[in-house]
């Protein structure tokens, strides 16, 4: 590395900060997995990356991260030498993030999930770095209930107590467009710019977004992703990359880097990357199918290969109490304006409240699959949800919710009913929810909606044909405190 000294004569090796080769980073990452899927002790996590982070002298800075309850994403960097002294006493102000504490209660404390622990891809995130996933709690250290990673580790936990373990896989669309920040400088009269007007599957190996893909593929593949496949997807300038199934908190988990790492990858190559849910008008929209099944064991309880579409009672009674509360769970899984510009019956949009095994119109779709592979899709998930909290509310309610005795097994598979078609119908569901309400407690509830609330009334409340401005600069994914206090 080269540096410019005040003499002006260039040196080498002022910054030696730790770099991994990607081959390395890749058995570094899945062993790191591997630890926290066989739920090593914690304490001995957290001895095990201390002593490492004090032994390894070339790393500078310790990323902690979290989620607000809406599912934006928030970093902050410790260095080095104050983490090692200071990790169990993080704290922060609650108060700046939107849907956590009040500012007469505004401390939050920020526990370190040592067994989160990953390092970066040096050349996306800069050198010397690695990344942990903070659980957030109150002053006296209890678990802050609008942490939904927090939830979803505890319910995690309470299943793996009964010998259970959810499996989750998504399959995360997302849009790539030219210029940086362009969600954020959005004009509905010019629109967004395509980076590539290449088909599905069939974009040239040289095409702007296949040099993307392919960038992104090499960076989750180093940390551990366990990557299956990836190609442009079948709108213009949209991409889908799949790996492979794992446990439901690390499955939220890698959602949220493989976010992160598009958009800086995206932003290092001039672009940016988009998961709103339908950013043009006209095409496909982003989804966010989201594959789960649960096995004890090891053994597969969503398959029976002598039940119907080969899927076992266990998996048929969790499809029909996602789809009884299919209404109530609609804000959760479709929390922007933008969202239901995606449930358009134009484009394949899984907004009808059934079943079935090949109508990609249905909320809930049974692939084929086997002893193994034997899942539910939940289609209706829209990449801009918490997946935190979306994985939650799906397993509380595929174990716990009581099935309307309307869906049965002759009409689970018809088309009964449509799910909200637009941001104040899903309010008014998810409102009147007494099961939300029980899974969320009122106040995590109370919190969500008055959130999605104010972001709705930021934008006209009729969709009509054309993208408008409020519902992408006040989208939570793209809005930030100045554009926010502009309005």
């Amino acid at each position: 590395m080269k540096t410019q000294t005040a003499s002006g004569t260039e040196s080498r090796g002022l910054k030696s900060f730790l770099e991994i080769p990607y081959d390395q980073l890749e058995e570094m990452n899945l062993e790191a997995k591997q630890k926290q899927l066989d739920r090593v002790d914690p304490l001995k996590l957290q001895d095990h990356y201390l002593k490492y982070l004090a032994d390894e002298k070339k790393i500078k800075a310790v990323t902690v991260c979290f989620s607000d309850l809406e599912g934006r994403f928030h970093m902050l960097d410790y260095d080095k030498k104050f983490l090692l002294k200071s990790h169990d006493n993080l704290t922060f102000d609650g108060s700046s993030v939107q849907g956590f504490s009040v500012v007469d209660e505004s401390d939050l404390r920020l526990a370190i999930d040592w067994a989160s622990f990953r390092w970066l891809p040096s050349d996306i995130f800069g050198p010397g770095k690695v990344i942990v996933f903070g659980l957030i709690q109150d002053r006296e250290g209890v678990a802050y209930h609008s942490d939904m990673r927090g939830r979803l580790k505890n319910y995690s936990d309470e299943l793996y107590k009964q010998g259970m373990q959810a499996n989750i896989a998504v399959e995360c669309e997302g849009f790539v467009f030219n210029g940086v920040n362009a969600e954020r400088t959005y004009s509905p009269s010019v629109g967004f710019e395509l980076v590539s007007n290449g088909g599905y599957y069939n974009s040239l190996p040289s095409d702007p977004l296949r040099l993307f893909i392919d960038r992104l593929a090499e960076a989750q593949r180093a940390m551990g992703f366990e990557n299956e496949k990836d190609h442009p997807e079948v709108a213009p300038s949209q991409f889908e990359l799949n790996y492979s199934y794992t446990e439901a908190l690390m499955a939220a988990d890698q959602l949220q880097l493989y976010k992160l790492v598009a958009r800086q990858t995206a932003a290092q190559m001039g672009y940016t990357v988009s998961f709103l849910p339908k950013p043009i008008a006209g095409i496909n929209g982003n989804g966010m199918h989201t594959n789960m099944s649960i096995s004890k064991k090891g053994k597969n309880k969503f398959y029976d290969g002598k039940g119907e579409e080969q899927l076992s009672k266990m998996g048929w009674d969790f499809i029909e109490r996602i789809l009884s509360h299919g209404k109530d769970l609609c804000l959760i899984l479709n929390p922007s304006v933008n969202s239901y510009r995606r449930l358009d019956p134009h484009f394949e949009a899984p907004n009808q409240i059934k079943t079935s095994a090949v109508d990609r119109t249905s909320m809930v779709r049974i692939p084929l699959g086997n002893e193994k592979s034997a899942r539910i899709e939940v289609r209706t998930v829209a990449p801009d949800a918490n997946p935190y909290m979306t994985f939650y509310a799906l397993l509380r309610t595929g174990f716990e919710a009581t099935a309307s005795k309307k869906i049965n097994s002759k009409t689970r598979s018809t088309n009964a009913e449509f799910l909200p078609g637009n941001i104040y119908e899903a309010i008014e569901h998810f409102e009147k929810s007494k099961f939300m309400e029980e899974i969320l407690g009122a106040d995590v509830k109370q919190k969500y909606l008055e959130r999605k609330l104010e972001a709705a009334e930021r934008s006209p409340k009729a969709l009509g044909t054309q993208v408008k401005t409020g519902e992408i600069i006040y989208h939570h994914e793209v809005t930030n405190q100045h554009i926010w206090g502009l309005f």
